[in-house]
């Protein structure tokens, strides 16, 4: 085991990284969520963080398929972290001194109205983090990021929030070999299928939750790759 080590889906400066920051100061990072759910399930790391849904773009669908059908790993805990978009730059700048930025297509994406009203130009980059680098390496143009990547790489914050939906927030799920001790408290997460295919079979099922007064927060279709549903 890397002594004590958490987990989390690289490169540093994103907002894994964040989330990650919140549980541990001893942190590995690695490239994919396999990687991380590897890095857990063989006694690697104490415990990983992977993303599992996003409040605009939806369930992180590897996330989800990966915990179903390659790994036998427990949720322990979840991290919601809202998503603000920051305008980075090696030198002190105004926003209308901006003519390109560097990005993930996503944050481009959910920026695309301000880079807009600003006549900026988007490029697209493999993450935030790699785009906050580029930046920082060429002491030219801007990047979106965060700010944990400003503070990694030496940027200046030229602007702050600047995606379009202020209701973006991403959960990450802190992953472990053990299960967490049942407090009577507890949202839980679990996966299962219907082994014969009947009308109200679903219906059956999701009416044991109701019987015993537990309530359902979200229901979620995954496919089972053996064939169409």
């Amino acid at each position: 085991m890397i002594k004590d080590k958490v987990a989390f889906l690289g490169p540093q400066g994103t907002f894994s990284h964040e989330a990650a920051s919140l549980v541990s100061d001893n942190l590995i990072s690695y490239c994919s969520i396999q990687q991380v759910m590897g890095a857990v399930e063989s006694g690697e790391c104490i415990c990983g963080i992977v993303p599992i849904e996003n409040s605009i773009e939806g369930p992180v669908s590897l996330t989800l398929d990966s915990l179903i059908h390659n790994f036998d790993l427990k949720i322990k805990n979840e991290i919601v972290i809202p998503i603000n978009h920051n305008l980075l730059a090696a030198k002190e700048m105004t926003v209308d001194e901006v003519e390109n930025v560097y990005s993930h297509s996503q944050a481009l994406g959910q920026c695309q109205p301000y880079l807009e009203r600003h006549g900026i130009t988007a490029h697209y980059t493999l993450s935030t983090a790699a785009a906050a680098k580029r930046v920082a390496e060429t002491g030219e143009d801007a990047a979106i990021g965060t700010l944990k990547a400003a503070e990694l790489y030496g940027l200046k914050v030229i602007d702050t929030n600047i995606q379009e939906n202020f209701n973006n927030e991403t959960r990450f799920v802190v992953l472990d070999n053990d299960d967490s001790p049942i407090t009577g408290n507890d949202k839980t997460s679990i996966s299962f299928s219907l082994f014969e295919d009947k009308p109200g079979g679903l219906f059956e099922l999701l009416g044991l939750f109701a019987e015993n007064d537990v309530n359902l927060t979200k229901i979620e279709s995954r496919p089972s790759k053996e064939g169409l549903g």
